[in-house]
């Protein structure tokens, strides 16, 4: 997209801006949602909420191409997700686990034994839960356009040492998640996409969910802001991070996945009891489990799910087991800046129920 055409998409016509005055719950959050896009926060986002199993809210708001002003559908319009394939790589996890494949406190070495000896030892759930010592991104890691394998992308970060001794410490990273997937792998003889797709997407009837590989003609543009306009987002390849951020989806979809988590389907109790549980760190929690955030929302509210950021991509979800809520957020844009308007929406859900 010229220049030119992306400032023309920016100053053409957007929706008006609406007024909060006198609005609660749904009709507050819907608002807030449209005036994202009416005030050129965001592209455009899909939301997809559930109440105890039922639709409480499933739109589009703004634009998956600015430049032909094509609408978002939550149901058909697939955003990278960012960090909830972290959520997917879990379930599988616990899966491996449940059939025998690997065990949660397996060692890295006794399925990767080419990765380079640290000084410490190495667990998966380490990996998992991100107290495994391995380094975060550095300069502009994070937005790599090559095609790397998962085995090959390892020769990124490989030869670093350790940031601190594995169990006794907490660095929320991706490259965790790429030495799992790799271990992942190799004990099951299974290619990491191919098991996720058979034991994961396609039991929970995920059918909108891929690997960019696999990207269909319906997925959105992706974009990061600017002060005055929104630019198409840097080419980058993230077949090597499938399992900490590369897999796209639409916002039904990764609803179905927070309701799946909801009712238990898929794994057993304990599966989820291990997966869903906070991690500690000399004493203290690290809000983290395997794969999922164990936290509270800004409103103080527990919830499991993850928040993702991603190039051309920012993410919730939240999956509220005391209120039986799943609430699924996708944005077409890099990190813009929204998630306290987001909260604030996400609060209203909870209004409905006054």
């Amino acid at each position: 997209m010229h220049l030119l055409s992306l400032i023309k998409s920016w100053f053409a016509p957007f929706p008006k801006i609406r007024s909060l005055d006198g609005l609660h719950g749904l009709d507050k959050a819907d608002v807030l949602f449209h005036n994202l896009v009416a005030e050129r926060k965001v592209p455009g986002l899909a939301v997809s909420v559930f109440d105890k199993g039922e639709v409480l809210l499933q739109k589009g708001y703004g634009f998956a191409n600015l430049e032909s002003r094509s609408k978002i559908d939550p149901k058909s319009t697939v955003f990278r997700i960012a960090s909830i394939s972290k959520c997917i790589t879990g379930l599988a996890f616990g899966k491996m686990v449940e059939e025998g494949i690997l065990g949660w406190d397996d060692s890295l070495y006794d399925h990767v034994p080419y990765f380079p000896q640290k000084d410490f030892d190495m667990t998966l759930r380490q990996l998992a839960s991100h107290t495994a010592g391995i380094r975060a991104y550095k300069g502009k890691e994070f937005a790599m356009d090559r095609d790397f394998s998962i085995k090959d992308s390892i020769q990124v970060f490989k030869n670093d040492p350790l940031i601190f001794q594995p169990g006794h410490g907490y660095l929320y990273n991706s490259f965790d998640f790429v030495l799992l997937s790799l271990a992942m792998q190799e004990a099951s003889g299974i290619p990491f996409p191919q098991y996720v797709k058979e034991k994961v997407l396609m039991p929970l009837g995920l059918d909108s969910t891929y690997t960019e590989k696999n990207q269909q003609q319906n997925a959105a543009n992706f974009y990061t802001k600017r002060s005055h306009c929104f630019k198409p987002a840097m080419p980058v390849n993230n077949t090597y991070k499938l399992a900490g951020g590369g897999f796209l989806s639409t916002s039904v979809d990764i609803a179905k996945l927070g309701q799946a988590v909801l009712e238990g389907k898929l794994l057993k109790k304990e599966t989820y009891d291990q997966l869903l549980t906070s991690q500690t760190v000399n004493g203290k929690p690290t809000y983290y489990g395997l794969g999922f955030q164990v936290s509270q929302d800004a409103s103080g509210k527990s919830f499991v799910g993850h928040v993702g950021n991603s190039v051309g991509a920012y993410t919730n979800l939240f999956i509220y087991p005391k209120e039986e809520k799943v609430v699924s957020i996708l944005i077409n844009c890099t990190d813009p800046k929204v998630q306290k308007v987001l909260d604030e929406a996400i609060s209203c859900f909870f209004e409905q129920m006054v």
